[in-house]
């Protein structure tokens, strides 16, 4: 080396090398702290795949951005359970979307001292209850029963010899039950919906597949209002306390003095939920008159539609106009039953302070009243009737609103689960009910699996391919390379 030939890294040079090194780890600092502050402030996430499992619904998120009070949730499970993870999963994007929910997870086998505590709050009977899920709010708590959460079938194992079984998870039903818990521990008191009895209308603890409303039944509890049957006859009124009440396919004439205990809880500004059918076709009930009066009209005989229908007494309605009723519904359509045309009347007679009524569901333009086949048009199936101001009454919960649907079948235990009969029921009863913010529906998630079958020795290949061959084919390329480099 010549002695006089400058070195290649002068003290400058080092120095300005150092201060870039040390200016760019401080940018990258400031950088992290500002996306982590960011963050903080306006948190945000983005579902980019088709494949999100626990993405919530509109719905959900609604209720838990409107939370002011303190939940907190308590996973009372065992880990090694197959749902356990599905569950902490949904449960965190809860907490995600409201800081006021916080979730503690507690697994009974592994924490005895923590498991104990639980089993104390909350008065746990083991070995039966296990793998909950708790809610509490203000003293106020809701167990879920995790065996609950989902449904099942049985599926056959493949396998080489004996025949084997397994159940087969394949609908996800977590949202729907932790969002009515969470109902349950935040609302101070359920609503109450009176179903009207004594002329043939569906019970709410019929469990026929055709006629029953006990899954309609259900579908109110989860929402937070509890169901009663009723009867007006003779002295008995309609309770003071009924927040809405339904008259479901009555199939017997109602009496003077019925319609006009109806009468007067029209006029008090209530809400009311009115489902004709087929069976009363031209056999008046007395409904008919009593509505008249508020504007609606409801037609003598049956509709059929075949353009719209899949066995030929069904009708499949996808025509809607634009209301917060159908809104979850938009984009899928109700499965009903030979259903009667109800509409509103255009009469210019009717009172300066009648309801507003608007038609909300249509058939196609081919559909037919009875056996007419001349008289092919569009029929309304379903009007939504609404008034604001009643002079010398005041509603406690705002609006007096009517509902009158055609078919009261769709809403039956077997045509529940059809179309969109679902999401729309609950949308149905929460507008009537004026809570905006539960207008959106969650139902059931389908369980998506992905299995590899193998049979016993595709497997064996698979495992000595794995543990064997990827590690030594490694290992032959590392030695193969040294070879080359010292040769």
């Amino acid at each position: 080396m010549d002695p006089n030939e400058k070195p290649s890294f002068t003290p400058y040079r080092k120095w300005g090398i150092g201060f870039n090194v040390a200016l760019i780890v401080v940018i990258v600092f400031a950088v992290l702290v500002m996306a982590n502050y960011l963050s903080r402030e306006y948190f945000a996430r983005v579902h980019l795949s088709s494949l999100t499992r626990h993405e919530l619904s509109p719905r959900t998120l609604s209720i838990l951005r409107s939370l002011t009070n303190d939940v907190k949730v308590v996973i009372y499970y065992d880990k090694n359970e197959p749902l356990y993870s599905t569950v902490a999963e949904l449960l965190n994007e809860y907490k995600l979307a409201n800081p006021k929910v916080t979730v503690r997870v507690v697994d009974y086998l592994r924490d005895a001292g923590a498991a104990q505590s639980v089993r104390s709050d909350y008065k746990l009977a083991p070995p039966a209850d296990k793998n909950l899920v708790i809610f509490d709010c203000d003293g106020r708590s809701r167990v879920v029963d995790g065996h609950a959460l989902a449904q099942y079938t049985l599926e056959q194992v493949p396998g080489e010899t004996d025949r084997e079984y397994r159940r087969k998870p394949t609908a996800f039903l977590g949202e729907t039950m932790f969002t009515a818990a969470l109902l349950h521990v935040t609302q101070p008191k359920p609503l109450k919906a009176c179903f009207l009895q004594g002329h043939g209308e569906h019970r709410i603890d019929d469990a026929d597949s055709l006629t029953g409303y006990v899954k309609f039944s259900g579908l109110l509890l989860q929402n937070y209002v509890e169901p009663h049957p009723v009867s007006i006859l003779g002295t008995n009124d309609i309770p003071a306390d009924c927040n809405l009440l339904i008259i479901a396919g009555p199939r017997a004439a109602l009496t003077e003095p019925e319609l006009n205990k109806l009468q007067n809880y029209i006029d008090q500004g209530k809400r009311l939920l009115v489902m004709m059918n087929a069976e009363t076709a031209g056999k008046p009930t007395g409904l008919e008159k009593l509505l008249a009066r508020s504007g609606i009209l409801i037609g003598p005989e049956s509709i059929i539609d075949p353009d719209h229908t899949s066995s030929g007494s069904d009708v499949i309605i996808s025509a809607f106009s634009r209301h917060e009723l159908v809104n979850p519904i938009l984009g899928s359509g109700l499965y009903m039953i030979r259903p009667r045309p109800v509409s509103r009347i255009h009469d210019d007679k009717l009172a300066a302070d009648a309801p507003r009524v608007q038609e909300v569901a249509f058939t196609g333009a081919g559909a037919r009243m009875g056996l007419n086949a001349a008289d092919a048009r569009r029929y309304s199936v379903m009007v939504a009737s609404e008034r604001t101001a009643l002079k010398g009454v005041i509603s406690e919960r705002g609006a007096a609103r009517t509902v009158v649907i055609g078919d009261s079948y769709l809403l039956a235990n077997n045509q529940l689960d059809f179309l969109g009969n679902r999401d729309f029921a609950a949308a149905l009863v929460n507008w009537l009910l004026e809570r905006t913010q539960l207008l959106e529906g969650v139902g059931p998630r389908p369980v998506s699996e992905y299995r590899i079958v193998m049979t016993s020795a595709q497997a064996r290949n698979a495992r000595w391919l794995l543990l064997g061959g990827l590690p030594g084919a490694v290992l032959l390329i590392g030695a193969l390379v040294y070879w080359r480099r010292n040769t």
